[in-house]
């Protein structure tokens, strides 16, 4: 118990401070080439988020953001012949590349359906699937170390308004699955922020440790967030539809708490590969059957003055099968809240989104990873990195293409600080 509350409390955990500006970095792209895109579903013509990108043959690729667009650089030397586009739900595509520039690459996903039946589905029991998955841990994932590079982004809004934008190229260390969690660490490589800076916008949140995000949040290296089977028992299940990811079919649970606990628990989905039993993507929110205990989680600092509220704690996790293994892919948290001073009538909506897709996997560990150089949870990205803007910072480093709205919300932050 003590081990998921600390968890727990490394997840949640926010700051309400004053924040600052400082200086911009510049790099420039060379070796490489772009294809630009979107994805849409073949039958409604709607853009498809979170679907994956991946340089066939390789384990280098990226997500679509929340518009289905998407870029991916792909270095010369890789020689790469195609591309292949998946999402949940839908059939996979492979793409012809010819190492030149793309910019307007319209992907279409032809939803799948289901080949088990709803009889079959109410015939199985959920929690032994979970209990089967869990013992197959270590046959399904990494059993070696492994160098995870990945994009992170920390987003902070005001109302519908952005205040605070950090990102950064991660390196993820991570030991075998089969091994304790802490030994788990991140490194940031480069990174940049821009924060508003207006008087009214100067009470932003910072995500401690929010690149740690990935080591905290792989609920398969985990265990003791959800998946130990002792507590398992703190759960109900159910079987759901099954859908397909990566054309492989999956079986869906979904949980609900049913016990009461000095912390709170959370309701969610678990996906699962019908043919190996691989955890392949978990959904979770935290329950708000009591706010006070989601509130001490989350904060870990305020003004006297101000109360907070939280609304939602919500994650995902997904994993991404490479030959006979699987590897943890993207990551997103997201935390609504409001804040209103005492003396005030209204109060204010604030959310924090912060995500991390892998975009490569790599068996070559350097020497200089160690404790010293990682990322710590009592920092915020926001005070570690320099501000915007060089269009050319991410050189080769593939990312997590910006929506339009966050786009946007960045040129007139830049236009606004450009103008103090």
């Amino acid at each position: 118990m003590k081990k998921r509350i600390k968890i727990l409390a490394t997840l949640l955990s926010l700051l309400l401070p004053i924040l600052t500006v400082t200086p911009a970095l510049s790099q420039a792209e060379k070796g490489f080439y772009t294809v630009k895109g979107v994805v849409k579903d073949k039958t409604t013509n709607k853009t498809l988020e979170y679907a994956n990108i991946f340089v066939s043959g390789t384990n280098i690729g990226t997500v679509s953001n929340m518009d289905g667009e998407f870029s991916i650089k792909i270095k010369n030397e890789l020689n790469a012949k195609t591309i292949e586009v998946s999402r949940i739900g839908y059939s996979s595509e492979v793409i012809a590349v010819k190492g030149v520039n793309i910019d307007n690459l319209v992907v279409y996903l032809s939803p799948r359906d289901n080949v088990l039946t709803e009889i079959t589905i109410l015939g199985m029991d959920p929690e032994m699937i979970i209990r089967e998955a869990i013992s197959r841990i270590g046959d399904n994932f990494s059993n070696q170390e492994n160098l995870l590079s990945g994009f992170y982004r920390e987003t902070v809004r005001k109302r519908s308004t952005y205040v605070n934008v950090a990102e950064a190229i991660v390196e993820i260390f991570k030991t075998k699955y089969t091994d304790n969690y802490e030994g788990d660490r991140v490194q940031v490589y480069k990174g940049r922020r821009i924060v508003s800076p207006k008087a009214n916008d100067t009470l932003v949140v910072k995500l401690l440790g929010g690149p740690n995000l990935s080591i905290y949040l792989d609920v398969v290296k985990n265990p003791d967030l959800m998946l130990n089977p002792a507590s398992l028992g703190d759960y109900t299940y159910k079987m759901e539809m099954p859908v397909m990811i990566d054309d492989r079919q999956n079986y869906v649970v979904s949980f609900a708490p049913q016990v009461v606990l000095p912390y709170p628990l959370y309701y969610g989905k678990y996906y699962i590969d019908r043919e190996s039993l691989t955890f392949s993507r978990i959904e979770f929110s935290l329950s708000m059957d009591d706010r006070n205990k989601v509130t001490q989680m989350i904060l870990k600092k305020k003004p006297f003055s101000l109360r907070f509220k939280p609304e939602e704690v919500s994650y995902l996790v997904t994993y991404k099968r490479l030959g006979d293994k699987s590897y943890l892919n993207y990551v997103k948290s997201e935390i609504q809240f409001k804040c209103d001073w005492k003396k005030k009538l209204f109060s204010t909506n604030y959310a924090i989104v912060a995500e991390t897709v892998i975009t490569k996997v790599s068996n070559d560990i350097p020497l200089k990873f160690t404790k010293k150089y990682a990322f710590n949870d009592n920092y915020s990205l926001s005070d570690k990195v320099d501000d915007f803007y060089d269009e050319n910072f991410w050189e080769d480093y593939n990312i997590i293409e910006p929506e339009q709205s966050l786009e946007n919300a960045v040129n007139k932050l830049r236009k606004t600080i450009n103008k103090k």
